[in-house]
């Protein structure tokens, strides 16, 4: 199944850590739990127009949270390490 690539790809993960891994030609993005490699890299490439050299991924799970009395949890995420192939031109991202 092929899916649309805006639902794929749900943003940059903007930190130091990212910061310091975009000065070496790789992004990273939070992505949707249930895409794979493939599916992210083709995303990339289409809506950045660039290419991928690889991907990797790191899950999370949600913490934990208290909302006075009632307990509950944030949603699980995934996060993609995508790093570009040399000589790509690199995406630029609004930091605030």
């Amino acid at each position: 199944m092929i899916k649309d690539p805006h639902h794929i790809i749900l943003g940059p993960v903007i930190s130091e850590k990212t910061t310091r891994l975009k000065e070496k030609g790789e992004v990273v993005f939070r992505v949707e739990p249930s895409a794979n490699k493939i599916e992210i890299k083709r995303a990339v490439e289409e809506l950045f127009k660039v290419k991928v050299e690889r991907v990797r991924t790191s899950n999370f799970q949600g913490k934990l949270k208290r909302w006075g009395r009632f307990e509950g949890r944030r949603r699980d995420w995934k996060k993609a390490y995508v790093k570009l192939k040399e000589g790509e031109r690199m995406i630029d991202f609004v930091e605030k």
